[in-house]
Formats: structure tokens, sequence, C-alpha cells
């Protein structure tokens, strides 16, 4: 499981508040943290300080890569502030997110291109809004892919996010999400997933338990990556269980693992 540490987050009071305090040893904390607790990637979004957010986001990845040799997850909408943080990232980082939105593709695609070993997450959204059908998200995925391995990017670098949308808004958008995956899956071999899990209990309660609990059935469809609080060990519990279920962790070493780390609890 493709795991994206989500904590370094501007939106996130106790990170706004690190950045505009100069504040390098909660950030260095909190990335070590996530490494340590089984992050993939680090994500850093500096994204609420308009003006600022380059400034910001050389300081975040900055101080990621002094404690952690896990790559980062470069998280704007900014094409300039996506350029400067390549440079400044030492391992092959990820770039969240290009969609087909007409201003963001035209944008972006040129920065994917020219780096074509970037991981990259084609989040399935359009002009026309956000689909709520598989067969929406099929159509915009198709040609997501499509364009970005024509433009020469692999299929392996490309992590499709088909939006995870709250069930309070409508009961069969868990369903919907999960067909989409598997959909997917079988139309483009090779490809990963990325999503930001956590909006499907968007304003239900007792959220953590629902999320584990879709967590589980999405890699069972064939979800292999998500933007999570890895020190959720209830959420890192479920990941494990849920792998070994789905045949996707040999001889039950991932789970055996987190069973001796004390995640799991007989």
């Amino acid at each position: 499981m493709i795991i994206v540490g989500e904590l370094i987050n501007a939106s996130r009071k106790a990170i706004r508040e690190a950045i505009e305090s100069g504040d390098d040893a909660y950030i260095k904390e909190v990335a070590r943290d996530q490494d340590q607790a089984g992050a993939t990637y680090i994500d850093a979004n500096a994204g609420i300080f308009v003006g600022e957010e380059g400034k910001y986001m050389k300081w975040l990845i900055e101080l990621i890569q002094s404690v952690s040799e896990k790559p980062v997850a470069i998280d704007s909408p900014d094409p300039k502030v996506i350029e400067e943080a390549l440079g400044l990232c030492r391992v092959t980082p990820m770039l969240n997110s290009i969609s087909l939105e007409k201003d963001r593709w035209e944008k972006l695609l040129p920065i994917v291109a020219a780096n074509n070993e970037l991981k990259v997450v084609a989040l399935c959204m359009s002009d026309a809004g956000m689909p709520t059908t598989c067969e929406d998200r099929l159509k915009i995925a198709d040609r997501l892919i499509e364009g970005l391995t024509a433009k020469g990017v692999k299929a392996e670098n490309i992590h499709v996010d088909p939006l995870v949308q709250p069930l309070g808004t409508d009961h069969k958008f868990g369903l919907e999400f999960m067909e989409s995956v598997r959909a997917i899956a079988e139309r483009f071999p090779g490809v990963h997933f990325m999503c930001g899990l956590s909006n499907i209990s968007y304003g239900l309660p007792a959220r953590k338990f629902l999320n584990r609990i879709f967590m589980a059935q999405a890699i069972v469809c064939g979800l292999d990556g998500a933007i999570v609080n890895p020190l959720d060990k209830g959420m890192m519990a479920a990941i494990a269980a849920a792998e070994t279920l789905a045949g996707k962790d040999k001889s039950s070493i991932r789970y055996l693992r987190a069973y001796r780390q004390g995640l799991i609890e007989a």
C-alpha cells in the first residue's frame, strides 16, 4: 500500500501555526513520526499562504529531507511552486495533482512531461465538475491516462484519484468509488491509485471507524494508495489486515509485522 502521510498540510491549525512561527522542530517531528509509522511519501502543502507558498514549500521540503529519506509529495496547484520544489527533492517525488480541468492540464502537463520519472496523481476532475458515477470517472480516467502516456509518462508512475465523495451527500458514493477502482484497474493494468479517503465520512459520526471499514473494502477492489494519517494505528492495522485478506501480502509478512509492532490486537 502506498501511503502518503497527510499531516504536513498548512490547512491544519498546528502546521499553519508552526509555519507562521518558523517552528523547525515541530515540522521535523511530524515528518519523522510519519516516516517511522510507515508513510511511503510525506506530503508537503503550504497552499493557504497565497503569495508566500513557494518560500514555505521550500522550507518544508528542506526540513522533511533533513530527518527522512522518504520522498516528498508536492501538494500544490501552482506550476512555479512545483518547478522550484522539484529542484529541491533528492528522491523522485510525487506531484499532487494534475486533472483534466483545462487551465490545470495545460499548465502542469509540460512539467510532468519534462520529468517523466515523476510520480503523478491524476485527479478524475474536468471542467464539467466532479464525477458522481463509475462511468463518469472511467471516461475521465481514460483521457487522463491516455494524455499522460502520450507524453511519455509510464503507466506505473500514474496514480489515479477517482475522487472519494461523502456518503452524507449520496448513499451510493462509496459503491461508485469502489466500482471505479475496479474498472480502472481492469482497463489500465499497471496504473496505481491515490485518494483522500477520509472524505467518505464527512458529516457522519464515528468517522475514523467508517474510514477504516471503507479502506478495507476499497483495498479488496484494487485500491493501492491513499492519503492518510499514518499515525492512526487503527487505520494502519485495517490496511495490513485488508491487504492480507485480499491476497496482496505474500506469507502475511506485513500483517505479522503490524502485529509485532502492536498495531493489531488479538
